[in-house]
């Protein structure tokens, strides 16, 4: 009897040692005390797999073997050849067939960000991570190989939008748009730039030997950036407008790419134009979006790590933007002006809500990360905020968008039990080459959009527009602003997921 009694009350404190151990696992570098606590409500390293697997579906070109999106297969194969230039490859960046440079060159930024600041934590997703990046550089090199030229678009927006059809179908004119010194596209440029520089750090270590071409390319196109001033959209405006028009100008493009320059080359150049241009730039603006065409709260959190971490006093102000960023999104704070839904869903736009859903808990958990580094809090009017609570925050919002909300409803395709089905989606809501092998007309894949049925084809990992700000969602495949998903709203919830699953335990 005394034996049975303390084996049982060692096993019982077994268990109490062994729960407290596996909750805070040993990670050098990572301290325990912002981590969060061990349960958590979501599978974040399921959604993180997803979330990376979903680039998959987007891809052009010729498919590699080890393609897992296997109801896709190889599609404009023959891009550029209208002006003698090999374009194939590279992603579609929603549910289109065309190729867009400006959302590309962005969505190839934010991979690389998400692997920059949450890499070391990834483990075995960090490899399909860097895959997603070199399919978005790979195809950015080949559109920047000839001085002050960049291809920026691939397709007819208009002619494409006036089919339904797969990639594989797709006979639509493959047109191709390009900006140089006579119609410049600084923010197209500055973006490319800071997509290749941003990667250059990603595989510095893995192949640097495509760092230094990517590097090396980034420089020369951000020259050509600032030298060629001028915006894409009123050189290309029938062509890139409405789809994928620049509201915020090229100035925004400018600081940020030169802040990634600068991260990418050490060179004290970029960090002297940082100084000299950065309010002229629009810096101090109190501008709180962030996605593929505003770049103002991202470049201040991107600089503000120069003053917290690397301790450059230069930079010093961009501590203060960044707060200003943050105190916009806390409720209750003289500097608030940031709308929620009623469940609690960050609310910018009606438009590709998510994208800003996205984007803004990237920059939180990322700006937690340097608050903590460098042992410094954020002051909103008097009310002190700690990086915990920026994690908390940008939690919420992750957990939200994987189902936490008044639907119960994840807005990742294939993650969890309830998810869209009818996506605002081409290749996802037609047959399949395998199912259907035949091609289906322009014309004739619009009685399958207008139709209640499910998709055929799950885009695993697509994170969808969104919820309206009532939370409310039809799931009508006819509603591309709720319905549509998008690369940019994917690539930074990748760094988010890998902050969360980590921190969990997970991974």
């Amino acid at each position: 009897m005394t034996f049975s009694l303390s084996f049982t009350t060692l096993l019982s404190l077994l268990s109490v040692i062994l729960l407290h151990v596996n909750a805070f696992p040993v990670h050098f570098n990572h301290p325990i005390h912002h981590r969060h606590p061990r349960f958590a409500a979501h599978n974040y390293r399921d959604a993180l797999t997803k979330s990376i697997l979903f680039f998959e579906g987007q891809r052009s070109g010729k498919l590699p073997p080890n393609q897992r999106m296997s109801w896709r297969r190889d599609s404009g194969l023959s891009d550029g050849s209208a002006m003698h230039v090999d374009l194939v490859g590279g992603y579609y960046d929603a549910g289109d067939n065309v190729k867009f440079g400006f959302p590309m060159a962005f969505t190839t930024t934010m991979l690389s960000w998400s692997v920059i600041e949450f890499g070391g934590l990834m483990k075995g997703e960090l490899q399909n991570a860097r895959e997603a990046i070199r399919w978005g550089t790979d195809y950015l090199l080949k559109a920047t190989a000839h001085p002050n030229t960049i291809y920026v678009q691939v397709g007819d927006a208009k002619k494409d939008h006036a089919c339904w059809e797969r990639p594989e179908d797709m006979d639509t004119p493959r047109s191709v748009f390009k900006i140089d010194a006579n119609t410049p596209g600084s923010e197209v440029a500055a973006e490319t730039a800071a997509a290749l520089a941003a990667a250059s750090l990603v595989f510095r270590r893995s192949d640097p030997t495509y760092s230094k071409i990517l590097v090396r390319r980034a420089i020369r196109v951000f020259q050509f950036a600032d030298k060629y001033r001028g915006s894409y959209s009123n050189a290309l405006k029938p062509y890139v407008c409405p789809f994928y028009c620049s509201y915020s100008g090229y100035q925004d493009e400018l600081l940020w790419g030169a802040a990634w320059l600068h991260k990418a080359t050490k060179n004290p150049m970029y960090l002297n134009y940082i100084k000299v241009n950065g309010q002229i730039l629009g810096a101090a603006e109190f501008d709180n979006t962030f996605g593929w065409d505003n770049k103002h709260a991202g470049a201040r959190i991107l600089l503000s790590k120069e003053f917290l971490v690397q301790r450059v006093q230069s930079l010093h102000d961009y501590k203060g933007h960044a707060d200003n960023f943050v105190c916009s999104l806390i409720s209750g704070t003289s500097l608030s002006s940031t709308q929620y839904t009623p469940g609690g869903l960050l609310f910018k736009m009606s438009d590709s809500n998510m994208q800003y859903v996205t984007s803004t808990s990237f920059l939180l958990l990322t700006y937690a990360k340097y608050l903590t580094q460098s042992h410094m809090l954020v002051n909103c009017g008097g009310i002190t905020v700690t990086p915990r609570r920026l994690r908390t925050i940008a939690k919420k919002q992750v957990d939200y968008l994987l189902g936490d909300n008044p639907l119960k409803m994840s807005y990742m395709v294939g993650y969890g039990p309830r998810y869209p089905r009818r996506i605002h989606h081409r290749g996802s809501s037609l047959p399949s080459i395998a199912v259907h092998p035949g091609k289906i007309q322009c014309s004739a894949g619009f009685s399958v959009m207008n139709s209640q049925s499910p998709n055929p084809n799950i885009l695993v990992g697509a994170i969808v527009g969104g919820p309206d700000r009532h939370d409310r969602f039809p799931d009508q495949r006819s509603d591309y602003e709720q319905s549509e998903p998008a690369t940019y709203i994917n690539s930074p919830l990748v760094g988010a997921l890998a902050y969360l699953a980590h921190s969990f335990g997970q991974l």
